[in-house]
């Protein structure tokens, strides 16, 4: 299969944003109260789905040179996609492949949570620990986008790519606590935290949609032509002789 990089990461960032937008959406209150719980679950699952998608193109990205390694004229130029060419020394790959199983889990949770009257241990089996796995990939996943920056504490601002690893580490610690807040205590039935569990799946979905939204500039800043240098005034150039 052959694309254009440009169209891939055109298609990574909408699918990340569409899958963002609905974890959002299902994590508001009024939507919950307005459309009911199945519709709810239903909203989340579907969201899942777009994420899982975006993760599986973005690993094709992340092991294919010709999808990353781009100027302005070859990002519109068709290359073939590598379905299986791993790089465990390139963190951006690390990343990826750490990524993809986590929106795997994250169906898996969000297609359980579509079952009613399921004891609070069938809660924990089938939809907790999924998505308590799926927080915990999409946090190594967070630690190696950081790590392809360079430094894991560097601060770079004005960098596209730092703002955006930055937002995806911070959803991704919104995600653990929300996931360890849903944890269904046997006694009651209840969850640990139900607020907190709200409040972190929505925070952190909105972190996951501005970092997505992000992906457009950052693509565009990355491939832009380079500044031509501008010519040495005659007065600096008597001073450097």
């Amino acid at each position: 299969m052959t694309v254009r990089p440009a169209n891939l990461n055109k298609a990574i960032a909408w699918l990340f944003v569409i899958g963002s937008a609905l974890f959002v959406l299902g994590s508001v209150p009024a939507y919950l109260n307005a459309v009911g719980a199945t519709a709810d679950s239903v909203t989340y699952f579907v969201g899942s789905i777009f994420f899982t998608a975006a993760s599986f193109a973005q690993l094709l990205q992340a092991q294919t040179p010709a999808m990353t390694e781009v100027d302005p004229d070859s990002q519109l130029q068709r290359a073939p996609v590598r379905f299986w060419a791993p790089r465990p020394h390139d963190h951006n790959w690390l990343a990826a492949i750490a990524q993809f199983p986590g929106t795997l889990c994250f169906n898996i949770s969000t297609l359980a949570a579509l079952t009613h009257n399921a004891t609070a241990h069938e809660q924990d089996r089938r939809i907790w620990r999924p998505d308590f796995y799926g927080s915990t990939l999409f946090l190594v996943a967070s630690v190696f986008a950081l790590l392809a920056l360079g430094r894991f504490l560097s601060f770079q601002p004005r960098s596209f790519p730092w703002r955006i690893a930055w937002l995806n580490m911070i959803g991704s610690i919104l995600f653990m606590i929300s996931a360890l807040a849903s944890f269904v205590l046997p006694g009651t039935g209840e969850l640990i935290n139900s607020w907190v569990s709200i409040a972190g799946t929505l925070l952190g979905a909105l972190c996951f949609l501005i970092g997505a939204i992000l992906m457009f500039p950052a693509w565009r800043h990355a491939v832009r032509p380079a500044q031509p240098s501008r010519p040495e005034e005659p007065q600096n150039r008597r001073r450097s002789q």
